[in-house]
C-alpha cells in the first residue's frame, strides 16, 4: 500500500498519460508526444487500449542536431511489473563520445511494426526522408533491420560487433575467434580487411564462411563511410542508457517516464558543471621536474616554446590531454599551431615556379642611353686565396682528429714518422706572444723591432 500511494497505481496510471503529455509540452517547447491506441471497432466505446507511446523532448532534439554526428543507435529493454511492456530508445553519440539520449518509447512488444512506428516519428523529428543517408547501429533482431530497410533504404546500418559475436560463440566458444572477428571489424582499410579475412579463413574456413554471410557493410569498419563521422563497432550507449535507468523500469507508466525524464535532466546539469571546470591555467611539472605554466585562453606557456615556435610545446600538450578527460573540452589543435606549419601553406608557398628563359641572343635589347660597366678593380694584397678561410673550431677538430692518427702510427716504427707529420698542422700563432731571437724581448721579433739594434746586420 505504501509503494502504491508513493510510485502510483499500475493501472489508474494509463488513464493520466495524456495529461502528462500536456504538462511535458507545455514545460518543454518543441517536444513531440505520440500515443498510439489499439484499434477498436466500437465507436462509442468510452475507452480506448493502450499501445504505445513516443517521446522526443525539445531541448535534447535541438542539441541532436547542433553536433552534426548522423548516427543513432537503437536498442529495448523490458519493463517489469504486471504489464510486460518494453522501452526502446534511440540514443546518439555527442561530441565527447558520450551517451545523448534522444528520444524513448514504451511499446507493447519489440517486433517490426511497433520499430517502424518509432523509426517514422524519430524521422519527423530529425527531418529524415526516405533517401537520407543516416547511419543507425543496433541488434540482429529481424524487426529492426526490417524496419530500418524499409523506412531508410539508403542508410548505413551496422550491426553491433558484441552481438555478431554472442552468436559466433554458440559454436566457436574459444578466445582465438573472438581475436580475429575483433581484428577484421577494426581494420579500416579493404586490404587489410581482406588480409585479416584470409587469415581467419586458414585459421578456421567454417567459421570465416559463417562470418561471411553477414556483409561487412554492416560489421566492419573498412567498409563504413564517413557520414556518420564515428567509427563505432558496438551499442554501448543504448546499453549505458538502458543501465541508466534500470531502476525506473519497475515503475508505473509515468512514473517509469517521469524517472528518465529527470535523469536527462539531471545528466545535462552535471555536463555542464563539467564544462566549468576546465581551466583557463594549467601547472604543468615535467620528468626532470621542471615547472611550468600554461594558458589555455592565450594559448601561451612559461617555457616559451609556444610563442617562440607556435606549435605546442609538451607542456601544451599535456595540457590538452588533461582537458580531454572533462566533457565539452574544446581541443581543436588547429588553434594551437601556427599557419605556416599547415600543409595548405606548405602547398601555396611553392605553387610559384620559376619559369624558363630564351638563349641571349632571343633576349629583347633595352632602350636605356647608357652602357652598365663593371665596378672599380681593386688589387688585394699579397696572393690571392682560392681556399675558404676555416674558423677556430674547424682548425681546433682537424687538430684533434690529426693527434687521434698519431696515436695509432706511432707504434709503427721510423718508417711511419712521414705519414705522421703530414697530417700534423702548423698551428696558429693567434693571441700567442713573440720573442725576439737576437735581444731576447718580447712582443717584437729581429726583423720588426724599431728600437736600438733593430734591422742591424750580424757581423
Amino acid at each position: 500500500m505504501a509503494r502504491k500511494h508513493v510510485v502510483g497505481d499500475y493501472t489508474k496510471q494509463f488513464g493520466l498519460l495524456r495529461d502528462y503529455a500536456l504538462e511535458l509540452q507545455d514545460t518543454n517547447p518543441d517536444t513531440t508526444i505520440k500515443i498510439d491506441v489499439c484499434p477498436n471497432g466500437n465507436l462509442a466505446s468510452p475507452t480506448s487500449q493502450f499501445r504505445r507511446i513516443y517521446i522526443c523532448l525539445g531541448p535534447l532534439k535541438k542539441g541532436f542536431k547542433e553536433y552534426f554526428r548522423d548516427l543513432v543507435g537503437l536498442d529495448g529493454a523490458f519493463m517489469r511489473g504486471p504489464f510486460h511492456v518494453q522501452v526502446l530508445t534511440a540514443v546518439g553519440l555527442d561530441s565527447n563520445n558520450g551517451i545523448y539520449p534522444l528520444a524513448y518509447a514504451i511499446v507493447e512488444l519489440e517486433n517490426t511494426a511497433s520499430w517502424k512506428w518509432i523509426l517514422e516519428n524519430l524521422g519527423d523529428d530529425l527531418d529524415l526522408g526516405s533517401n537520407s543517408n543516416y547511419a543507425f547501429i543496433g541488434d540482429r533482431k529481424k524487426g529492426l533491420q526490417i524496419a530500418v530497410d524499409q523506412l531508410f533504404p539508403n542508410a548505413e546500418h551496422r550491426y553491433c560487433i558484441r552481438h555478431i559475436h554472442d552468436n559466433m560463440r554458440k559454436k566457436w566458444g574459444q578466445n582465438e575467434y573472438k581475436d580475429h572477428l575483433w581484428r577484421c571489424a577494426s581494420a579500416t582499410i579493404i586490404p587489410e580487411f581482406e588480409h585479416l579475412m584470409k587469415e581467419f579463413s586458414e585459421y578456421d574456413k567454417e567459421a570465416c564462411q559463417w562470418l561471411k554471410q553477414i556483409p561487412p557493410v554492416h560489421w566492419a569498419r573498412s567498409h563504413f563511410s564517413g557520414r556518420a563521422v564515428s567509427d563505432v563497432l558496438i551499442s554501448n550507449m543504448c546499453e549505458v542508457f538502458n543501465g541508466k535507468i534500470e531502476k525506473g523500469r519497475d515503475k508505473p507508466v509515468i512514473a517509469c517516464l517521469d524517472f528518465i525524464r529527470e535523469y536527462l535532466m539531471k545528466r545535462i546539469c552535471n555536463v555542464m558543471k563539467a564544462m566549468k571546470k576546465a581551466k583557463d591555467k594549467y601547472e604543468v611539472t615535467g620528468a626532470l621536474q621542471d615547472q611550468h605554466v600554461v594558458d589555455v585562453r592565450n594559448q601561451t606557456c612559461t617555457c616559451r616554446k609556444c610563442e617562440l615556435m607556435r606549435i605546442p610545446c609538451r607542456h601544451a600538450i599535456a595540457t590538452l590531454n588533461e582537458m580531454s578527460k572533462y566533457l565539452g573540452a574544446e581541443l581543436d589543435i588547429y588553434k594551437w599551431v601556427h599557419k605556416v606549419y599547415w600543409m595548405d601553406t606548405w602547398k601555396k608557398a611553392y605553387s610559384f615556379k620559376v619559369e624558363t628563359i630564351k638563349g641571349r641572343p632571343m633576349w629583347p635589347k633595352n632602350n636605356c642611353p647608357t652602357k652598365l660597366i663593371p665596378p672599380p678593380h681593386r688589387t688585394q694584397v699579397g696572393r690571392p686565396k682560392k681556399k675558404r678561410k676555416q674558423s677556430e673550431g674547424e682548425r681546433l677538430s682537424k687538430r684533434q682528429r690529426a693527434s687521434q692518427g698519431d696515436g695509432v702510427n706511432a707504434t709503427q716504427g721510423e718508417g711511419s714518422q712521414g705519414a705522421t707529420n703530414d697530417r700534423v698542422q702548423k698551428l696558429s700563432r693567434k693571441h700567442m706572444s713573440v720573442t725576439c731571437s737576437t735581444f731576447k724581448n718580447k712582443g717584437h721579433n729581429s726583423r720588426t723591432y724599431k728600437g736600438k739594434g733593430g734591422n742591424q746586420s750580424k757581423k
